[in-house]
């Protein structure tokens, strides 16, 4: 049924598998989901959904004393034909219709945005082109709350990308209409001392189809807390993650797949690779399947590659069980130095150190990279992964 692979190698990891009530595991640790931050104390460091997270990196953010700024961000929306694009006052009905807050931060988010965009694709509007959104960083702090919403058999790829310098906490709710199918792009390149804090919910329709990219790169802190629940049989979501932790950064990635519908299908793969004195990445990712979500099928992964001493990895994946009437449930997670017997292999047969050990980072990454379908996004990605490598040498 379920498989739990731990390879503690110059990192700290753990999993753990939980049917019905017998255990506790993270998804039911926190406070209720809210959209009220009077509802979720001030995180000490001590709680469970807090605890590999430094909180005197985050600027103020978790405990209110982080106040907007006029030079946070600016956000800008290239759509083709067809896509309504708009900028909507708090009370728009579709403004938390994919998901609640579920800590501090989020809350505070939701609270304290003054407009939220909403990006719309009309029922039976099949892009050709993606949709992307730009996120720039002015340096100041930001609060804000993006809507992606598809009709009913609309297919579209969006691109959200994050650059520049900012201090930001943002939801992201994406809305899928029955037998719609959006993919993702979400790209974190922010500058070195950018502090990006982000909670993505995905409300997939009845035979409904989400695939979702986050690309981690940049900034001092990020942590972000993907989330996915069905509103109807049949729905799908693939969840894919890459990200490259370099010396003193801490990227945080945090999911939910809730099977609180019957007879859908979930996957989630997330590969990393951390290299300096510092480098900390934290995966923790969880999947509940409810008592009614019969016929589930889910399986999560992460991938976990060490470059160098001195970095740190807690990788933690949950799997609660609450229906036996399921086709299938498990999850993985191996940690693992850097391969020497791979890098003696290529070099064996001439090819220079530093190219072979380039050529072994880009081949652990490639089957993500190769899955976002986006040209241009997938070359820079692949660029990027060989900046990194060549700035450690």
């Amino acid at each position: 049924m379920a498989e739990a692979q731990n390879i503690p190698v110059g990192s700290t990891t753990a999993g753990q598998i939980a049917v019905a009530a017998e255990s506790t595991v993270a998804t039911r640790m926190s406070a209720p989901p809210s959209f009220d931050v009077a509802d979720f104390p001030v995180p000490h460091g001590r709680e469970e959904e807090w605890r590999f997270t430094p909180l005197e990196r985050l600027r103020g953010l978790h405990d209110g004393t982080a106040v907007a700024t006029g030079e946070g961000v600016k956000v800008a929306v290239e759509a083709p034909e067809g896509v309504t694009v708009e900028t909507v006052d708090r009370g728009d009905a579709r403004i938390g219709k994919a998901g609640t807050p579920v800590d501090r931060i989020a809350a505070q988010a939701y609270s304290a945005f003054e407009k939220a965009g909403v990006v719309t694709v009309p029922k039976e509007t099949v892009l050709t082109e993606p949709i992307r959104i730009a996120v720039h960083g002015e340096g100041g702090v930001a609060y804000g709350h993006q809507v992606v919403e598809l009709g009913a058999f609309a297919e579209a790829v969006v691109v959200i990308d994050h650059t520049g310098d900012a201090v930001l906490a943002a939801n992201v709710d994406y809305i899928l209409g029955d037998g719609a199918k959006l993919t993702v792009v979400s790209v974190q390149d922010w500058d070195d001392k950018a502090v990006h804090v982000g909670q993505h919910n995905a409300l997939i329709g009845r035979d409904a189809t989400f695939k979702s990219f986050v690309v981690t790169f940049g900034g001092d802190l990020v942590r972000l807390h993907p989330r996915v629940a069905y509103a109807g049989p049949g729905g799908e979501a693939e969840l894919f993650g890459l990200y490259f932790t370099d010396a003193g950064q801490h990227q945080e990635h945090r999911l939910l797949v809730d099977h609180n519908t019957p007879h859908c299908k979930s996957n989630v793969a997330y590969k990393g690779a951390l290299q300096g004195e510092g480098a900390h990445a934290v995966w923790i990712g969880d999947v509940l399947i409810e008592a009614k979500a019969e016929g589930t099928d889910t399986y999560e992964m992460n991938r976990n590659l060490v470059l160098t001493d001195g970095a740190r990895v807690d990788s933690v994946p949950n799997l609660e069980i609450e229906t036996g009437e399921i086709v299938g449930a498990g999850h993985a997670s191996a940690t693992g130095r850097f391969d020497d017997e791979q890098l003696f292999y290529l070099m064996a047969r001439g090819i220079p150190a530093d190219e072979a050990r380039r050529l072994v980072v880009r081949g652990f990454f490639a089957e993500l990279v190769q899955q976002i379908g986006v040209d241009d996004i997938q070359a820079r990605l692949l660029e990027k992964i060989d900046e990194e490598l060549e700035a450690s040498v």
